[in-house]
């Protein structure tokens, strides 16, 4: 049986979210680390359009956690608990969310991604002119930079290739220079 019956069976044929029993769709919540039933879930088209565009979000549409945030399964409740966190100033799921418990893998999966923080609480990593910088990125060193732990040096103007971002300081990013991973200071990078 594929995932998407097993989804359906699990949920009897309905949103595991709003209920509706209209264009069901299976949902894998972010971050996968496996394909499966253990990390979707079966949702409706207006379920997984507002959850995947914070833009298009109804709170009134999302009323239907109340009943939902008591499902059984983590990847339902994990859903849940990042709807109610986006909405919390709507006032009513902040309510829902104090009643609601999740345990700590549980609540931990719910917060692997940022999307619950407020725009002054996420990590925005910006080169030396203020430019957002994401995973993936080619920047150019503005100066030269001597490289702690050996003597190298990293000469202005040397392209640092698909660079990843460390998610726990804003000031640091990571590069291959000269074929050896280096840690960055994002004051003295531009991206190009």
């Amino acid at each position: 049986m594929n995932v998407l019956a097993q989804l359906r069976k699990r949920s009897g044929a309905v949103c595991e979210l709003c209920r509706s029993p209209d264009n069901l769709n299976l949902y894998e919540v972010p971050p996968v680390s496996s394909r499966g039933i253990d990390t979707s879930i079966l949702a409706c088209d207006t379920c997984i359009g507002q959850i995947e565009d914070s833009d298009s979000v109804e709170p009134n549409h999302w009323r239907c956690l109340n009943e939902s945030m008591w499902s059984e399964h983590k990847p339902v409740k994990v859903v849940v608990w990042r709807m109610l966190s986006r909405l919390r100033h709507e006032g009513w799921p902040k309510d829902l969310l104090d009643m609601m418990y999740l345990e700590e893998d549980t609540l931990e999966w719910a917060k692997a991604t940022d999307e619950v923080l407020e725009e002054n609480e996420k990590l925005i990593h910006r080169d030396v002119n203020g430019v957002i910088l994401e995973a993936g990125d080619n920047v150019v060193l503005i100066k030269d930079l001597k490289v702690k732990g050996s003597s190298m040096i990293a000469k202005q103007g040397t392209a640092v290739r698909r660079i990843s971002l460390d998610p726990d300081n804003a000031t640091y990013i990571e590069g291959k220079v000269d074929g050896q991973q280096i840690v960055l200071i994002t004051e003295f990078v531009k991206k190009t």
